[in-house]
Formats: C-alpha cells, sequence, structure tokens
C-alpha cells in the first residue's frame, strides 16, 4: 500500500469524541492521512451524510448510526460486508453549566423536568426523530414543551451553551465534555434509545485497504478507554 495513502471519513456527532481521540496516533503509526468531513446519521437536510453522498460529497468511510447507515445500504452506496460496529450510545440529557441538575430517574420526573425545562432542543437525525414523534407524544408533552429541532447535535449544545434553551437531549457522546453545559445522565431505561454506531467502506472507495485499517483500529481494544470517557457503552 502507497505509504501517502489518502483517506475521506464522513462522520456523524455521536461517535466523534473516540474519533478524535483516536486518529493522531491512528496517522502516527500507519503513514495515512485522514480528512474528516461532518453530516448528520438522518434528517431531512442538506447536510445529512446520504444528501451529501447523493449530491457527490466525496468519502472512503462512513461513521453514523446503524439506522442512517441502513439508508445507504439500501441505495447501494456500500460496499456490502465492510460494515463494524464501534459502539453504543445512550440518550442522555444536558443543562446548561452551572444550572441546576433536575431529577430524570424516572418517567415521570423526567417528563416533570421537561415541563419545568419549557425550551428543550434535540438533534434533527435519528435521536430527535425518535423523541419528537415518539417519546414527547406518548409522554404528552407536545403542547407543554418548545421544542428547537436543530441540523446537527452540536448545533443543539450551542444552543444550550447560550442558555437560548434550558434542556438538550440527545446521544450521551455528544453531550460529555462539552463547553458550556453540564451533563444530567441518561433518561429513564423504559423511554431509552440505545444507538449503535457503525462504520463502513463507500461503494466507489479507491483507498479500500487504507479504509480496512483504520475501521480496524476504531474497532479494536484500543478504543475501549475512549469509547467509555465519551459516555457511551462497548458493542456487546
Amino acid at each position: 500500500m502507497n505509504a501517502m495513502a489518502q483517506l475521506e471519513v464522513m462522520i456523524s456527532g455521536g461517535f466523534q469524541g473516540p474519533y478524535s481521540a483516536m486518529l493522531p496516533e491512528f496517522q502516527k503509526s500507519t503513514g495515512i492521512t485522514v480528512t474528516t468531513k461532518s453530516g448528520a446519521s438522518q434528517g431531512s437536510g442538506p447536510k445529512t451524510i446520504k444528501a451529501q453522498l447523493a449530491t457527490g460529497v466525496t468519502a472512503d468511510i462512513v461513521i453514523m448510526s446503524r439506522e442512517g447507515l441502513a439508508e445507504l445500504v439500501a441505495a447501494g452506496k456500500i460496499i456490502p460486508g465492510t460494515d463494524v460496529d464501534l459502539a453504543q450510545a445512550p440518550l442522555g440529557l444536558a443543562v446548561p453549566a452551572g444550572s441546576p441538575k433536575p431529577d430524570i430517574s424516572t418517567t415521570s420526573s423526567f417528563k416533570e423536568s421537561l415541563i419545568k425545562a419549557k425550551l428543550i432542543a434535540v438533534p434533527g437525525s435519528t435521536s430527535g426523530i425518535y423523541l419528537t414523534k415518539e417519546v414527547f407524544p406518548q409522554l404528552g408533552l407536545t403542547k407543554q414543551i418548545t421544542v428547537t429541532v436543530t441540523e446537527r447535535g452540536s448545533q443543539a449544545t450551542t444552543l444550550l451553551a447560550a442558555k437560548e434553551v434550558n434542556v438538550a437531549v440527545q446521544p450521551s457522546s455528544e453531550l460529555i465534555n462539552v463547553a458550556g453545559i453540564d451533563y444530567v445522565g441518561r433518561i429513564p431505561k423504559e423511554l431509552q434509545l440505545i444507538q449503535t454506531f457503525s462504520a463502513a467502506i463507500v461503494a466507489g472507495s479507491t483507498q479500500r485497504e487504507a479504509a480496512q485499517k483504520l475501521i480496524q483500529y476504531l474497532s479494536s481494544p484500543r478504543a475501549n478507554e475512549p469509547v467509555k470517557q465519551s459516555g457511551m457503552d462497548l458493542v456487546r
């Protein structure tokens, strides 16, 4: 393999923490240069990974939620058999830094905390779709809270840090180690959506060997500590 191999990765927010922590060592040890692009796993905007690939944005590897990856597989955008699960992220809740941390230990206390918070941010990707279509209606919250749906999870946490909303609910890995916000914890088990984040090689990639090396690296035991530190769980 050419030592000057260059890879393009398109990644959603969920696995960004472990990926960023591990990438420098991968590049150093392999000599492979990696360019990182970002996009949402799912949603309707032009910034989703699916929409970007459809408009000709190039990538060798995608790292995203299983739900979003399934859509790419169906569209023939992924080389069959190259997908590997990397980590799982439960949904969590965060508040602006220094704000009192609400009780979210039970479904009823979680519901009361959201009603009290009033202004909620969620990402427009897999988790936000689940929350706005299933959880909030199921809890009878639709008319009691104001939900801001952002294109990306990072935009939801930016609103939270600026105190333009009072609570953000999204994958825990997007809420831990973020400046200006405090992670409260996971939402109750009965409302939980555990998202699996996976990597796969994009159809048409000319860097398949280098791409396989990166996926193997990200799914190796080296990832265990970065995964845990990002509030994610190891794949069972």
